[in-house]
């Protein structure tokens, strides 16, 4: 008889979502309730397909969790497994390592929560099935800079070995290593699959050791756009795996771009802004779109759009509910007037923009001005706030700099409206 399980990682229950909260609220509150119906749908999956298991590869949660309405929820979504008989195996991440409710919470004799020493759960199968072991071990602490895999037990003889790990794998450029570790080195171990968490992209490796990153099932802002998943596992009764990547997020962010090279009416730019949201609506399975819409080209509008921006963005927000459960997250004017797109212009703006971008932004004082005013700012956040303005030096830097070009953009749009009423 097969044995088929739930494969999911990095849901990240009650993530904060301060940044759409500022912009939007709405948006905001359907987000941050999104990575909750993410699980629920998980287990509403785990139910129809009659699953003997469910394993979760690290984050279920975004951190120090206190919260008793969590706990009440995920208890309430394991209730409903263990009433159906499916086992659930759980580790924890480096977001997860320190939350009170993973070690606090009491559940039934169907879960295992796996302690921050490698344990091995052999699961008793009825006749002359072939018998599975799950093997698993928890972050006990929030970094675990060394590969964790020589910690995990032998492969058990004759059964089917299943291990789940949190890892970086190979990691990623500006990235910590967390539990790193090869393909290779998880080939080595003897297991037949491997249900890995922590990197929020989809990515599968078939072969005698199967090795799978479902990626996150319910993304949370932009840069966490695209289709997302978990993975519906089945062990034939030969032993063959075969993994099916299943979608189950609510929201799905995508980037939508849109060239207006060449418009000279505005309810043209309204238009090609409804068109592109219906296009990229048809593209998505879940039931919301979350889009950031950035609009291209030479237009002789690009001034009015910069200086009305916010009429702009209402229509868009307009246009979206038109198509449907589709939401505006941002939107960014990218667009310059048609004389910027040659190389000489007579035009007074035109020069001024020169001067601004070839002796002022990139001028140390004005730079070492600009870090300055970041620096106040940010100390008068919150610690939990401060990676808004990047996690890194070069990152500062980078959304520094594309803000001066922004504010730039602002002002000299004003300026061409006083230019064009003289």
């Amino acid at each position: 008889m097969a044995f088929r399980f739930v494969h999911a990682a990095d849901i990240h229950l009650d993530s904060p979502l301060r940044s759409l909260a500022l912009r939007n609220p709405d948006l905001a509150a359907l987000i941050g309730d999104a990575t909750r119906q993410a699980l629920t749908a998980i287990v509403d999956l785990c139910l129809d397909e009659r699953v003997d298991a469910l394993l979760l590869a690290g984050d279920l949660y975004d951190g120090e969790q206190t919260s008793m309405k969590t706990a009440r929820f995920l208890a309430d979504q394991i209730r409903r497994l263990h009433d159906a008989g499916t086992r659930v195996f759980v580790i924890r991440g480096n977001h997860d390592a320190l939350s009170k409710i993973t070690k606090e919470l009491v559940f039934p004799e169907t879960v295992t929560v796996f302690g921050g020493r490698a344990d091995t759960i052999a699961i008793d199968r009825d006749g002359d099935h072939f018998p599975v072991a799950i093997h698993g071990l928890s972050f006990s602490q929030s970094q675990a800079p060394e590969s964790l895999l020589a910690k995990y037990r032998p492969a058990v003889e004759g059964a089917v070995n299943i291990g789940i790990l949190h890892t970086s794998l190979a990691g990623a450029a500006g990235h910590d290593p967390y539990a790193p570790c090869s393909l290779a080195d998880l080939r080595a171990t003897g297991f037949r699959y491997w249900a890995l968490g922590h990197i929020h992209r989809r990515s599968v490796t078939e072969g005698d050791c199967t090795i799978v990153m479902p990626g996150m099932p319910q993304g949370r802002d932009i840069n966490e756009a695209g289709a997302k998943s978990v993975t519906l596992v089945t062990i034939g009764d030969d032993r063959a795996i075969r993994v099916e990547g299943r979608p189950i997020g609510i929201a799905q962010f995508e980037r939508v771009s849109v060239d207006v090279s060449g418009v000279t009416e505005w309810r043209e730019i309204i238009g090609a802004i409804g068109a592109a949201l219906e296009r990229a609506r048809m593209t998505v399975s879940t039931r919301h779109l979350v889009a950031r819409l950035t609009l291209t080209g030479a237009t002789p509008l690009a001034w009015r759009m910069r200086r009305d921006g916010d009429v702009l963005r209402t229509e868009a927000e307009a246009r979206g509910g038109l198509v449907g459960d589709c939401w505006l997250e941002k939107l960014e004017i990218a667009c310059i007037p048609p004389e910027e797109a040659t190389a000489a212009s007579s035009d007074p703006l035109h020069e001024l923009r020169r001067l601004i971008d070839d002796e002022v932004l990139g001028s140390q004082a004005f730079l070492k001005e600009l870090g300055d005013i970041a620096d106040e700012l940010r100390g008068q956040l919150p610690s939990e706030c401060r990676d808004g303005f990047g996690a890194d030096e070069a990152a500062v830097e980078t959304l520094l700099s594309r803000h001066a070009r922004e504010g730039t953009d602002e002002v000299l749009a004003r300026l061409h409206a006083l230019d064009d009423q003289a």
